[in-house]
């Protein structure tokens, strides 16, 4: 018999070996570094679960469709009484909708991503093919956010769209009040017409030129303010007065393309860590049901108890919580109109804690999704075979 000779490399210029037909340049990668083939292999292990999947996209797209549906229903057969399905309210509603139960599912989906060969059994045949485990958990990062970060994307695009084209115009002028003990004793509020889309300079221009309107916006403590003392109680006061008009603004006014991407980014910010807290509490406990319900009661149950109580020996404490750290970094827009409560965007004075630096905000939510990413990865790294 003729011996088959050994099959060869051909060269490359250079004099450099070249490499096998049908292999590709993954193997230049560090060994941590997962492969694109890892990573869709990860994600379609994910998709193939199909109770999660159809939860995950009912909790985010269908219940958005649902609610502005419903609206959009309710404003074509009683226009009278239901106003357009694109008022500010409404948007701020829907996306606090789609940030609470954006978390939850993000949570459920990394916990199911983190436990997914231990549940499978393949954790073994895993590891014995000498793959890094490392790589094999940075694999589920891309590959869950790669799920959840689109989903959200098309309930808030959505939620612009019914309030771009479905929504009322914008009012010209913006009506807010203000409360002062008149002589007798109760409490009396009144309120003014300003005009809208004004500065902090301009809103003390007008009060200066509008003196009678300005006795309502910048009370000085009784019903009328003396000429010549309206210049220096409106200086004293424009600050305050200026933010309560940018409040009393969002009210009535639907968010500017600008204010849009901010909120869409804030949303996927936190749909983001939430996935990472999900995968790496998952990952550390070996299940996904417990680490599950107990990202639910944090975000349902204590990040709202201790956003609305100041505790002054564990403030600290407090400002250390993913949600209430997500809560100060909340785009303005979201500050207005009615979401039912949910703490992430419940309206003015939901969070009743004073505000954090800017500095440690940052470091409480890097900090979460860096932390629990690397606690997920030591106990893939240490866990028995």
């Amino acid at each position: 018999m003729t011996e088959l000779a050994p099959a060869t490399v051909p060269a490359q210029p250079g004099g450099h070996v070249g490499r096998p037909p049908g292999t590709t340049s993954a193997s230049r990668l560090p060994g941590w570094v997962p492969s694109w083939a890892m990573i869709t292999t990860r994600q379609l292990e994910l998709r193939k679960r199909r109770g999660l999947m159809i939860a995950v996209i009912v909790l985010t797209v269908g219940l958005t469709v649902l609610f502005l549906g419903v609206r959009l229903l309710f404003h074509a057969f009683d226009p009278a009484t239901y106003g357009p399905a694109g008022n500010p309210g409404i948007f701020s509603a829907v996306t606090g909708l789609i940030a609470e139960f954006g978390f939850i599912v993000a949570a459920a989906l990394g916990a199911s991503a983190g436990t997914t060969d231990l549940t499978d059994g393949m954790f073994r045949h895993l590891v014995i093919t000498g793959r890094s485990r490392l790589a094999l958990y940075l694999a589920r990062i891309p590959a869950g956010l790669g799920i959840a970060l689109p989903l959200v994307a098309v309930a808030f695009t959505m939620v612009c769209l019914v309030t771009s084209f479905a929504g009322t115009p914008d009012a010209k002028t913006v009506q807010f009040g203000s409360a002062f003990v008149s002589g007798r004793g109760p409490q009396v509020v009144r309120s003014v017409s300003v005009p809208g889309q004004l500065d902090e300079t301009q809103l003390g221009a007008w009060a200066l030129a509008h003196p009678q309107q300005a006795e309502v916006a910048f009370p000085s403590g009784s019903t009328s303010v003396p000429a010549s003392q309206l210049r220096s109680v409106i200086d004293r006061q424009l600050p305050t007065i200026y933010s309560a008009y940018v409040s009393a603004e969002i009210q009535v006014t639907n968010p500017p393309i600008n204010e849009m991407i901010k909120i869409g980014l804030w949303l996927e910010l936190d749909i983001g860590v939430g996935f990472l807290v999900g995968l790496g509490l998952g990952s550390l406990m070996g299940q996904r049901m417990v680490p599950t319900v107990l990202l639910i009661v944090l975000q349902i149950i204590i990040t709202p108890l201790l956003a609305s109580h100041v505790l002054p020996y564990f403030l600290d404490g407090q400002r250390l919580v993913f949600g209430i750290a997500m809560n100060q970094l909340r785009p303005a827009w979201l500050l207005g109109g009615n979401s039912g409560g949910l703490i992430r965007s419940g309206g003015p004075g939901a969070l009743q804690l004073p505000p954090m630096p800017t500095w440690a905000m940052v470091s409480v939510i890097v900090g979460w999704a860096v932390g629990w990413t690397g606690l997920g990865a030591w106990r893939m790294m240490t866990r028995d075979a």
